[in-house]
């Protein structure tokens, strides 16, 4: 039975998507069985390993609509063993099309029961909000990952995300834990990064990843290509990175 890892955070732009991707493709690498759902409306995750979706074909939304079984909205991605389930634009429209569902943050745990078996783990690309997509996911999930950029303003609106998760924890989902919290775009040139840091490993311990994502243009390159970095060019800083974190990550488990 897979295990379930939402990757979240609800400030843009902090590398969510790409290490979401990047990960799940060298966990999948490693010779598990990896189904990435594409939570975000922008449908990078899944554009960034090679499937684009044409008007009328099946995605999350209509899963989460309940107009097609889960099943029917997996695609092939570009690598063995990795899978994904796809979104389009219309996704930012389940928000109120949830609204007057029963049981409307269950609407995704309860779709996820018909593959769970199929995979290994199951990771969730969130949209970078706390609405009612994110909901779905974190009421979902096993645990979280969390992107953090090395800047001052990543750390503001971080405790309304751990608040969140508390809500989560006590109203729907009490088996949810941090994953990990994972450091992108680090510049250990500079001494605010390093102080961000040291804020971020006081507060999350353990938790920290020891791994960190560095600033690297290779890894900005690869979703135009339709490729995850070990695809397009494993010999890249920023996939040597992405690797080192899969097996950080596997060792954890």
């Amino acid at each position: 039975m897979a295990k379930i890892i939402s990757v979240t955070n609800q400030k843009g732009g902090v590398g969510k998507t790409t290490s979401c991707v990047n990960l799940a493709s060298y966990v999948a690498d490693a010779g598990n069985r990896v189904l990435i759902i594409d939570l975000d409306p922008q449908g990078n995750a899944c554009t960034s390993v090679g499937v684009e979706v044409e008007k009328g074909k099946p995605t999350i939304y209509e899963v989460l609509l309940g107009e097609i079984t889960i099943q029917e909205s997996v695609y092939k991605s570009v690598q063995n063993n990795l899978d994904v389930i796809p979104s389009t634009v219309d996704l930012a429209g389940a928000e109120v099309d949830l609204v007057y569902v029963e049981n409307r943050e269950k609407v995704l745990l309860e779709a996820l029961k018909q593959i769970k078996d199929n995979y290994d783990y199951i990771f969730i690309d969130c949209p970078p909000s706390l609405g009612l997509l994110t909901v779905n996911a974190l009421t979902a999930t096993d645990t979280i990952i969390i992107p953090i950029q090395c800047e001052y303003f990543a750390l503001v609106g971080l405790g309304q995300l751990m608040n969140t998760v508390r809500l989560i924890k006590k109203h729907l989902n009490p088996n949810i834990e941090i994953e990990g919290v994972l450091l992108t775009m680090k510049d250990n040139r500079s001494n605010l990064v390093s102080q961000v840091s040291e804020e971020i490993k006081k507060y999350f311990g353990s938790k920290v990843f020891e791994t960190y994502i560095p600033r690297n243009i290779r890894l900005a390159e690869a979703p135009s290509h339709g490729m995850p970095i070990l695809l397009y060019d494993s010999r890249s800083k920023g996939a040597i990175a992405y690797k080192s974190l899969s097996e950080e990550f596997l060792k954890r488990q």
